[in-house]
């Protein structure tokens, strides 16, 4: 094959999933929430994913993960919660989400998913919600809200090990965490993941020994870790294309 030919085809194995990216909005009660969604290029339809910001709200971090997950073939909604606020430090976090009513959070979440199976380019049986830190126990609520769901990543996320709550659970779950997270203890994130295994959920849950909260994120500078974050995203991929894409 001439070069000419294998550059033409590489040009089109990557244009078959260059992501395009719009910005939506739906309605959740009274009020509308913004989002982007994320699509590969073609008519689909695909699966979908709800991504959920951490308490830094929708900044650029989250919405390149939104691009990569439509890369890797999924229709991604990067979701709003936090009505245009964005913070830049850890004391704005904090206050902005203190403000967050957790009604509204939940009536969000639901709207997103509702939203997302309405899109006419979606396979309305294959959506999952990917989150981190705050968001990844949001991600979790929707795993406990929505018996359809068909995938939950939570990365680093608030978790539950209450029976009656594990029971709700229906979509298989991958959970990322790390070792040295103060606020997530390992053994909590050990006993989640037995509660999963009993209740008879397929589970996978990964724990980096040298890692902290928010490991995966470049701006938590001093937590970063390139390396346990490329590996958590490998997970991650590979995940969802075993829930979604089957």
């Amino acid at each position: 094959m001439k070069i000419s030919g294998i550059l033409l085809l590489l040009v089109l194995a990557i244009s078959a999933f260059a992501a395009t990216s719009k910005p939506v909005s739906y309605k959740s009660g009274d009020e509308t929430v913004q989002a982007i969604l994320y699509s590969p290029e073609g008519k689909g339809p695909f699966p979908g994913i709800v991504v959920i910001h951490e308490w830094w709200g929708l900044n650029d971090w989250v919405k390149e993960r939104a691009a990569k997950l439509a890369d890797e073939g999924y229709a991604a909604m990067a979701i709003d919660l936090f009505r245009g606020k964005v913070a830049t430090t850890p004391d704005e976090a904090h206050e902005i989400l203190n403000g967050v009513p957790q009604d509204r959070v939940a009536r969000d979440l639901h709207a997103a998913f509702e939203f997302l199976k309405s899109q006419p380019n979606v396979k309305k049986d294959r959506i999952g919600s990917i989150g981190w830190c705050m968001g990844g126990g949001y991600s979790l609520d929707m795993a406990l809200a929505e018996p359809t769901l068909a995938a939950d990543v939570i990365n680093y996320g608030d978790l539950t090990t209450e029976p009656e709550s594990i029971k709700k659970i229906k979509a298989p779950v991958l959970g990322i965490f790390g070792a040295q997270d103060r606020g997530i203890p390992v053994e909590d994130v050990k006993k989640f993941g037995q509660a999963l295994k009993q209740a008879g959920n397929k589970v996978e849950i990964v724990i980096y020994p040298n890692a902290g909260h928010g490991f995966q994120n470049p701006i938590n500078k001093d937590r970063y870790r390139a390396g346990d974050a490329a590996d958590a995203w490998k997970h991650t991929v590979e995940f969802l294309a075993g829930t979604l894409k089957k």
